[in-house]
């Protein structure tokens, strides 16, 4: 499974499937490992690309990924744009609980930004997600995004199986009878 522990392989504890999709970039298979509390994390990354000819692969990644970070250029307003349309891709192809981070690039290009740092974080505030901005030249909040999102993953995942573990319960509570009806019951029975 997923995200289990795995210390049979031995050079980490923890596999996360990631899935960055927007309209910049190529399509790109990356291995990271990471520490995290202790663990070490191994992030296996698809970058889609999210170009409209890869679009029907991307479909294929979505069902494995356990997280998505969406990635738009602030350079861009029409990447920053389709954002929406990669979100209902991801309603439609995506298992439902699977954690989602909005990550504005290309901060290091201030001077030709066109999308502010107040739209992302909007859009992001709508749809219930973290936002990020980056920059992949300079290094700026990469790592920040990567160790958040596996993060989240790892305490999802740990939640999961906290709660698959424990045991069923059946609350029962003693409700004391009515003393009328108590008492209209016994002489209903033994007044004849």
């Amino acid at each position: 499974m997923a995200g289990a522990p795995s210390r049979s392989r031995g050079d980490f504890d923890h596999l996360i499937k990631l899935l960055l999709i927007g309209d910049s970039g190529n399509i790109d298979f990356k291995v990271r490992t990471v520490e995290l509390d202790g663990k070490r994390v191994k992030l296996q990354i698809w970058d889609t690309a999210g170009q409209e000819r890869f679009r029907t692969i991307t479909t294929a990644y979505y069902r494995g990924a356990m997280g998505i970070l969406l990635v738009y250029d602030v350079t861009d307003e029409s990447s920053f744009n389709n954002i929406r349309n990669w979100i209902r891709n991801i309603e439609q192809h995506a298992s439902d609980n699977v954690n989602k981070i909005l990550v504005g690039n290309k901060v290091d290009m201030d001077t030709k930004r066109v999308v502010s740092t107040a739209q992302g974080q909007k859009l992001a505030d709508e749809y219930g997600m973290k936002f990020f901005e980056t920059s992949a030249k300079t290094n700026q909040n990469v790592e920040q995004v990567f160790f958040t999102i596996a993060r989240d993953i790892k305490q999802r995942l740990t939640e999961t199986v906290a709660a698959a573990a424990e045991p069923p319960t059946i609350q029962i509570s003693r409700q004391e009878p009515d003393q009328a009806a108590a008492s209209s019951r016994w002489s209903a029975c033994c007044n004849t």
